[in-house]
C-alpha cells in the first residue's frame, strides 16, 4: 500500500514558502492527514520489517520520529518548522544518535537514507578504531562490497588531523581509521514516496548496508 499521496510533497513545498506558525496552524489538520499520521504508520511498518532482521530494535514509532519543530534557540535561522519528516530506527531510537541504525528523511524533493556510527563519543571512537585495526581485511571487504558501493558509494566522515600513535601505521593501509565519525547515505528518487514499493525499496538499502552496520554495532558493544 502507498502511505502518502501527492499532498505530502505539496504540503512541504508550500511550507518552504510560508514557514510560520500562523500558516502551520491554519494547515494543521492537513499536516496531520497528509504527513504526520501517514508517516507514523509508515515508520511502524519499517520498524516491524527491521525488527524481523534485527530483534534488538524493539522501539515504537514515537521513539523514532523526530519533531517537526526546529530548535531555534541558537540558530540564526528562526523559521519554526523543518521542511521534512525524519526518524531514527535503531535499538535506542532518537534518544541516542550514536547507536548504529537507520535515519530516514522524506521531503518534497527526495528521500534520504543514512546509516553508520555518527555522533560517537571519544571512548566509542576508540572502540571503532580498535575494531578496524584488528580486522583490516574484513573492514575493507565491507566498505568495498558491491551491494554497498552501488547504493551508498563510500563511507564519509570528517578526519582528525592527528590520531593516537597506535593507529598511525594502520592509517597508511586504511585512512578511514582517522575519521571522527563514520556515515554513509543515499539520495532516493521522490517518486517512491507515493508508490506502493517505498518500504521494499528502503529495505534494499537496509540490507545493502546491514553488514557494515553490524560491524559498527559489534565494535561499540565490545
Amino acid at each position: 500500500m502507498a502511505y502518502f499521496d501527492n499532498d505530502f510533497s505539496k504540503f512541504f513545498k508550500e511550507l518552504e514558502k510560508n514557514n510560520s506558525k500562523d500558516w502551520f496552524d491554519a494547515n494543521r489538520k492537513r499536516y496531520e492527514a497528509s504527513v504526520k499520521d501517514p508517516f507514523k504508520n509508515f515508520i511502524d511498518e519499517m520498524i516491524g520489517r527491521i525488527n524481523a532482521d534485527d530483534p534488538e530494535v524493539r522501539i515504537e514509532a514515537k521513539d523514532a520520529i523526530m519533531r517537526i519543530n526546529r530548535d531555534i534557540r541558537f540558530s540564526k535561522d528562526k523559521t519554526p518548522y523543518k521542511t521534512n519528516v525524519s526518524a531514527i530506527i535503531s535499538p535506542a531510537g532518537k534518544k541516542d544518535k550514536s547507536v548504529p541504525g537507520v535515519y530516514l528523511e522524506l521531503n518534497a524533493k527526495e528521500i534520504r537514507f543514512y546509516g553508520g556510527a555518527h555522533m560517537v563519543e571519544k571512548e566509542q571512537l576508540q572502540q571503532i578504531r580498535d575494531a578496524i585495526a584488528s580486522d583490516l581485511k574484513g573492514f575493507d571487504r565491507l566498505v568495498n562490497d558491491p551491494r554497498f558501493k552501488k547504493r551508498f558509494g563510500e563511507v564519509h566522515g570528517e578526519k582528525n588531523k592527528r590520531i593516537p600513535p597506535e593507529f598511525v601505521e594502520v592509517a597508511e593501509k586504511q585512512p578511514m581509521i582517522a575519521n571522527k565519525h563514520f556515515y554513509y547515505y543515499a539520495v532516493i528518487d521522490k517518486k517512491h514516496i507515493t508508490n506502493d514499493d517505498l518500504p521494499d525499496v528502503l529495505m534494499e538499502y537496509y540490507f545493502a548496508a546491514n553488514p557494515l552496520k553490524s560491524f559498527f554495532r559489534k565494535a561499540l558493544a565490545s
